[in-house]
């Protein structure tokens, strides 16, 4: 008998005097979820750090925002405005002297409308600005979006064009940056890049020297400007660079009338080593009158009239 108990043991089901309470314990508990769907299971961890990587690879990818930038000083505010400068708030001092400059901005600010308007006293004005003089005027300027590389390909592309990009080295004064956004715009370029680091991003000064143009051509930043070179040559972009020792002269480069990357250095410094390297072809401008260089702005004018003058 005992053994005939022991062949029954084996067999599937509940158990005799189980009433079938474990079966039924199991049911609608469906299938046991994979690892990753387990809380504290090492294959969670995992992909929830693959999901984080992921997520800054795409906020790289976007090419980030700049900090937030303060306009201080009663010119200086009624300047930024009256060139278009996004803003978000304008501070105003408590119990400021209203002159004609105060009344513009604030005529600017209300004309122009979305900028907030906040009034503040002086100790809390100093703060914000760590002491500077602001003559009771503080203008917030918001973040600038910058476009990714890629995105600059992807605008001409979308029109039909070329690509005819701008990239800057060691340019490191905005307004450079704004008079070659300007120029840009002014040629039918499709952007200008911009390296993350020791450069000249889209401050204040450069949107009031790009005289409004910086609302329509987007500026893109590059962790590395070098690489990014690289990928626009793999994308069939041919990659000039302006030297005052190149080895050939701007009129002798026919390529400008296709996709073109122009990469303009720093007054003085020019090019530096890698990105020379980086690039297919180093033009010179001719200069009859002898100046030893031009400032990014012009040089990168120069360049893009002769572009924009082959494709038409």
């Amino acid at each position: 008998m005992a053994a005939n108990n022991r062949r029954m043991s084996g067999k599937k089901g509940a158990q005799v005097g189980s009433g079938g309470q474990r079966r039924r314990g199991l049911e609608g508990k469906g299938p046991t979820p994979p690892a990753e769907m387990r809380k504290g299971h090492a294959k969670q961890r995992a992909a929830q750090a693959k999901a984080r990587r992921a997520q800054g690879r795409t906020t790289q990818r976007r090419g980030g925002k700049s900090a937030s930038e303060l306009v201080v000083g009663r010119n200086p505010v009624v300047e930024a405005l009256r060139g278009g400068v996004p803003a978000s708030t304008l501070y105003v001092q408590q119990f400021i002297d209203n002159d004609e400059r105060v009344r513009e901005a604030l005529q600017l600010a209300a004309d122009r409308g979305g900028i907030n308007l906040m009034e503040a006293p002086r100790p809390e004005l100093d703060r914000m600005t760590n002491g500077l003089n602001h003559q009771g005027l503080v203008l917030q300027v918001p973040p600038y979006e910058y476009a990714h590389p890629e995105d600059l390909v992807a605008a001409a592309h979308d029109e039909g064009e070329d690509p005819l990009i701008v990239a800057l080295d060691g340019v490191t004064d905005p307004r450079n940056l704004g008079a070659v956004v300007r120029s840009v715009s002014a040629f039918g370029g499709h952007g200008v890049l911009v390296p993350e680091r020791r450069a000249a991003g889209m401050t204040a000064g450069a949107w009031k020297t790009s005289a409004g143009t910086a609302a329509r051509t987007p500026v893109a930043r590059a962790t590395n400007l070098t690489r990014a070179l690289e990928a626009y040559k793999k994308a069939g972009i041919l990659v000039v660079g302006l030297a005052a020792d190149g080895e050939s002269e701007l009129g002798d480069v026919e390529a400008l009338d296709g996709p073109v990357v122009i990469v303009v250095g720093s007054e003085g410094k020019g090019l530096s080593r890698l990105v020379g390297e980086t690039c297919d072809v180093r033009v010179r401008i001719p200069m009859p009158g002898g100046a030893e260089s031009l400032n990014a702005g012009v040089a990168a004018g120069i360049v893009l009239y002769e572009a924009a003058r082959r494709r038409s």
